[in-house]
């Protein structure tokens, strides 16, 4: 079985409209091609000022962005990744980075809220408190679509192992990964940390990513990426926003499985889940 993949590259902004306007155009270009299953990065809706986030947070039941995402997924009949949205929570000066799997009648499949925070200082201009604007989600998530298995994480959770095998644990054939990486870690470690955890859980790694100058001072990485169960990169988009797209043969799993046992050789007892 072969089902087509789309990951789709965005310079997103502070400006809502804008982002959704221009996330439409990569959305139709995917299904153009086939794409069963597509892909936007992270902070598809809006990437500005983390301390701005609880102002645009919007209201699980009165949200535009997601209201999108239903009606992009019905009107070309795919399966839609959302990247990630920042929800209302409890706390009111914290929102949720939330991702929705909406499925073709436009129904919601699976929301994931991102598990790890950034919470680094790589140097003077890149100092990040991911967790003051965001409160970190509680779950492990995984459904099932097109015969798939499908994984969801979000950015910085690709730097966790343990979250990958524990997705594998579960069946997973595929896992999402929408980013919006920063150019410093992006250039040292983004293919390396996609392309590891392909070959840890013998399973194809999806990557769209945010590019560019957002605003004054926030950069994101770009390189969006499919990786295949062998480590192999299928498509990469190198440039600025734009659509990548690769067809996923489920029978190149079981192969790599089959030749490289690694997940039946694991030590449960010494590293459980």
């Amino acid at each position: 079985m072969r089902v087509r993949v789309a990951a789709i590259q965005m310079s997103s902004v502070p400006d809502r409209d804008a982002n959704l306007a221009a996330a439409a155009v990569h959305i139709r270009a995917a299904a153009e091609v086939g794409s069963r299953f597509v892909s936007l990065p992270e902070n598809f809706s809006y990437l500005g000022r983390p301390e701005d986030k609880k102002q645009i947070a919007e209201d699980l039941d009165r949200s535009p962005s997601l209201d999108f995402l239903r009606e992009q997924a019905r009107r070309h009949e795919i399966h839609l990744i959302g990247g990630s949205i920042p929800l209302k929570t409890s706390d009111p000066e914290r929102v949720s980075n939330s991702c929705f799997a909406i499925g073709p009648a436009g129904d919601v499949l699976a929301r994931y809220d991102k598990l790890h925070l950034f919470d680094v200082s790589i140097d003077r201009e890149n100092t990040h408190r991911e967790s003051d604007h965001v409160v970190p989600g509680n779950s492990v998530v995984t459904f099932s679509a097109e015969g798939l298995t499908v994984g969801l994480t979000i950015c910085y959770d690709v730097r966790f192992p343990e979250l990958y095998r524990r997705i594998a644990s579960e069946g997973a054939d595929v896992v999402f990964v929408p980013a919006a990486f920063t150019v410093p870690t992006g250039r040292a470690h983004w293919e390396v940390l996609l392309r590891a955890r392909a070959i840890e859980n013998l399973c194809y790694v999806v990557a769209p990513a945010q590019v560019g100058e957002h605003v004054p001072g926030r950069t994101t990485y770009g390189h969006s990426m499919i990786v295949d169960p062998w480590g192999n990169v299928k498509a990469e988009e190198t440039n600025g926003p734009g659509v990548i797209w690769a067809d996923l043969d489920i029978s190149e799993i079981a192969s790599a499985r089959a030749r490289l046992p690694v997940l039946e050789h694991r030590r449960a007892d010494l590293f459980p889940s």
